[in-house]
């Protein structure tokens, strides 16, 4: 048995009505690293996770320079190290027309090991949760897992605590309460603390389709181009997909997470032009028919049971915004992060980094001894100024990489030009390395210096 696939002791089950400093509701990587976080700054915790370790959860997989800074800060990163991974010195992006252009990582953070990770999410998962664990216990608090959060409660517009219970949907269980001034909602897009919060209390919308995202994805081994444990990993836009993309990422050696994925407005869009491919029709076109894709996968071998799929909130900005952007992610009671404040990166996808940055910002807004009778409003708005100053440059013109990759002329020459001119490439590889530098994408005299002179 690998030491990911065993069982995790999280001690002993509070009492009916205990309240705590902070309850955490799901124990993925946001939700661990939050309950980390605040446990290290002193709290008495109560993470919650609704399945039983150790479980899966569907992801491209990819863990990036961004996530490993928090990572290392929380003593994860040794544990990664002690398990099947591969490393990522580059991505490989590819247009409609085949051109492709590999955008090196930084050297300096590869030699160091900062430069990205791909591995599953159910070793990745495992180990956040693990020492999320060891920490929260040594703190005084508590986890549980097994548990469905079925209600959350409220008191004069602010966040409570939890109800819930453990098994199954369905089971005729005892309902347990837990209470806490401050309430953390890490439960991923469905999550029913964030749920409470936007729709219920404040009456805004939760789920814009423009925003949201469907993925597909399948673990296949032998697929050609890749060897060893280092390398690069791929985002390809193909004809058939545009408006989504496809990629290829090797996760340890001999394995690789292929999926594809969309966003759902476009998705519908394509249903009402009488396009009825689901994505996993789509991708099983690809790579049977493509005429670059289905050679690499001609000796390849699909692993049973990995075709799944799952939904991704963007954290791209939304028009007429009634709230904080990209929505409302706190309020009296309440902080959420990664998935839950729909915070992942609408170009690439990418939604751990930005959950473990939020994660830690919950325990700098976040005072046990200011707050005991409850986080407030004040706090709360700080916390999503705070979130959207630090991400949302980089979420805007992530944004607005998505929307160029639909202009399928525009996406091609780009490419191709990127491929062929060695001084854009090293510009690329600054903006993957540093999303701040991405806004000089849209300078005028960027794009004609170094697209259009020889």
């Amino acid at each position: 048995m690998e030491s990911w696939q065993g069982p995790i002791d999280t001690g002993e089950v509070p009492d009916d009505g205990e309240s705590f400093d902070v309850i955490v509701v799901g124990g993925g990587p946001s939700g661990s690293a939050a309950a980390a976080y605040n446990a290290m700054n002193g709290c008495r915790v109560l993470l919650i996770e609704r399945e039983v370790w150790p479980r899966d959860k569907i992801c491209g997989d990819a863990v990036g320079g961004k996530s490993l800074n928090h990572v290392k800060e929380l003593g994860v990163k040794e544990m990664i190290e002690q398990t099947p991974h591969f490393m990522v010195d580059s991505i490989i992006f590819g247009s409609t027309n085949g051109n492709t252009v590999k955008v090196m990582l930084p050297q300096d953070e590869f030699e160091k090991k900062m430069a990205g990770y791909a591995l599953p999410r159910i070793q990745f998962d495992y180990m956040m949760f693990k020492r999320a664990t060891e920490l929260v216990i040594e703190s005084g608090g508590s986890v549980i897992q097994g548990f469905s959060v079925t209600g959350v409660e409220v008191e004069d517009g602010s966040i409570v605590g939890v109800v819930g219970k453990f098994g199954k949907r369905g089971e005729d269980l005892p309902v347990m309460r837990f209470g806490a001034p401050l309430t953390i909602g890490a439960g991923g897009y469905r999550c029913p603390v964030a749920t409470t919060l936007v729709e219920e209390i404040n009456e805004e919308p939760m789920r814009d389709d423009d925003h949201y995202c469907g993925a597909y994805r399948e673990y296949w081994e032998n697929v050609g181009g890749f060897e060893g444990r280092s390398g690069p990993i791929e985002i390809h836009f193909i004809d058939e997909v545009i408006p989504g993309y496809f990629w290829i990422f090797p996760v340890q050696e001999g394995v690789v997470n292929v999926g594809i994925g969309m966003v759902i407005s476009e998705e519908k869009a394509r249903r009402k032009k009488g396009i009825k491919k689901s994505l996993k029709k789509m991708q099983e076109w690809v790579i049977k028919e493509h005429p670059v894709f289905k050679e690499r996968f001609t000796d390849a071998r699909l692993i049973d049971g990995s075709q799944k799929g799952w939904q991704l909130p963007f954290g791209s900005p939304r028009k007429s915004a009634p709230s904080q952007q990209p929505r409302r992610s706190a309020g009296a009671g309440v902080m959420c992060v990664g998935d839950a404040a729909s915070l992942v990166d609408p170009f690439t996808g990418e939604g751990i980094g930005n959950g473990l940055v939020s994660a830690k910002m919950t325990s700098k807004y976040f005072d046990k001894e200011l707050h005991s009778d409850g986080f407030p409003e004040d706090q709360a708005a700080l916390y999503m100024e705070d979130l959207w100053g630090t991400l949302g440059k980089e979420l805007t013109n992530s944004y607005r990489l998505q929307k160029l990759v639909k202009w399928k002329r525009t996406m091609n020459w780009f490419v191709g030009r990127a491929s062929k001119k060695e001084e854009l490439g090293d510009i690329l590889t600054g903006m993957i390395a540093d999303k701040e530098a991405q806004k000089s994408l849209w300078s005028p005299w960027f794009l004609f210096k170094t697209l259009v002179l020889p």
